[in-house]
């Protein structure tokens, strides 16, 4: 196992969080390393652009993201 792929694994503990500031249950979820860093060059081109998107508009349609264990450990 390659230090790159240990890494991928290492990160997809965690995901960074953006929810709706209006809807409850609405939002983006990334994953991320422990720090809140998305590897962004590893996303899809759809979900970089949501990514980007939720990162934009932070305040006035997101929250904050926050970085929580991921739900769907592998």
């Amino acid at each position: 196992m390659n230090t790159s792929t240990i890494a991928t694994q290492a990160s997809a503990q965690y995901e960074l969080r953006f929810c709706s500031l209006f809807d409850e249950g609405r939002g983006y979820s990334f994953p991320c390393d422990e720090a809140g860093h998305v590897d962004i060059d590893s996303l899809s081109s759809r979900a970089r652009l949501n990514y980007f998107y939720a990162r934009t508009v932070i305040g006035r349609e997101f929250s904050m993201p926050a970085v929580q264990r991921s739900s769907t450990l592998h």
